[in-house]
């Protein structure tokens, strides 16, 4: 990365924290900010990622660069899966992951529901004001949703159930929200512990990446 470039993602970082203060900040901050994106060592931290997210939805007019940061976003996401397709929990469908550790809460999560069967909590990367994930404290093979058996049909309703509970307590009933599974390294999946994202509070665009 090259020290202009170094320059101004930091710059437009800074920028982008005054977003909610002053809209004619964030737009020269905003522009710079997109702008090095075209460095392709600019590092997604989940702050940076959100700002950016946050910046590109408030300003439609900015559909070239909307598209650029999509496809940003959406490159970071097929590598990590890349490489998680290769793992042990990939291969063996009751290896653990990490998920396995915040259901025993060895690992610290922002949790917004808890019931026998399931657990929800905020995702660390949110794509949206509202983002959660769904998961099963039991995962029972179910590494992936391709790995589900006909035993596992009542744990399935349970978790879309659980799904949109919890998606109303948030304060998504009334505009609607999206549901998304990925399944494998084609469908971008990064964690094979079967999961539920929830995202919500935003205008969702469409075809998905």
């Amino acid at each position: 990365m090259n020290e202009v470039c170094v320059r101004g993602a930091m710059f437009s970082l800074l920028l982008l924290r005054f977003f909610f203060m002053g809209r004619s900040i964030a737009l020269v901050g905003g522009l710079i900010a997109l702008n090095s994106l075209r460095c392709s060592t600019f590092v997604f931290t989940p702050s940076n990622r959100f700002l950016l997210s946050r910046f590109v939805a408030a300003n439609p007019v900015n559909l070239t660069y909307r598209r650029e940061f999509s496809q940003k976003m959406s490159h970071s996401e097929v590598e990590k899966a890349a490489i998680a397709a290769s793992t042990d929990p990939a291969i063996n469908p009751n290896a653990p992951t990490f998920f396995d550790k915040i259901v025993s809460k060895e690992i610290p999560a922002k949790i917004i529901f808890e019931d026998d069967l399931s657990l929800a909590f905020r995702d660390i990367s949110p794509q949206g004001p509202v983002h959660f994930l769904v998961i099963p404290k039991n995962k029972d093979g179910l590494n992936r949703l391709s790995s589900a058996r006909e035993d596992h049909k009542p744990l399935l309703g349970h978790l879309l159930y659980v799904a949109q509970k919890v998606a109303h307590q948030e304060g998504l009933g009334t505009d609607g929200y999206r549901l998304v599974i990925n399944d494998g390294p084609n469908g971008a999946q990064s964690v094979y512990h079967l999961h539920i994202h929830v995202i919500g509070g935003r205008q969702m665009s469409w075809p998905p990446g």
